[in-house]
């Protein structure tokens, strides 16, 4: 009888552990999906250095001609504008 019993709590174990995972899995679906959307409707920008995706209206951004690029952080936006610098501009010889 005892064998019964701990096989009943194993397996009733083991369809909450199961619950627990699939739900945990659909909140991390659902939550690429959203960032996905965000990104399919326009709202979200990728960003040129590192490539991660920010918000349109982000407030790191430089405008190059006609053209607003936005950034993730101060440092991918330093390293853009190193780079358009050029080494003449950069201090470098």
């Amino acid at each position: 009888m005892n064998l019964t019993k701990l096989l009943i709590v194993f397996i009733c174990g083991f369809v909450v552990w199961k619950l627990f995972m699939g739900d945990k899995r659909y909140k991390q679906n659902k939550t690429e999906e959203k960032a996905e959307n965000l990104q399919a409707t326009g709202e979200m920008v990728k960003d040129p250095v590192c490539g991660a995706y920010v918000p349109k209206n982000s407030d790191i951004r430089v405008r190059q001609g006609d053209v607003i690029l936005n950034f993730c952080s101060y440092d991918c936006r330093e390293t853009y504008l190193k780079r358009i610098q050029g080494p003449e501009e950069g201090g470098q010889a």
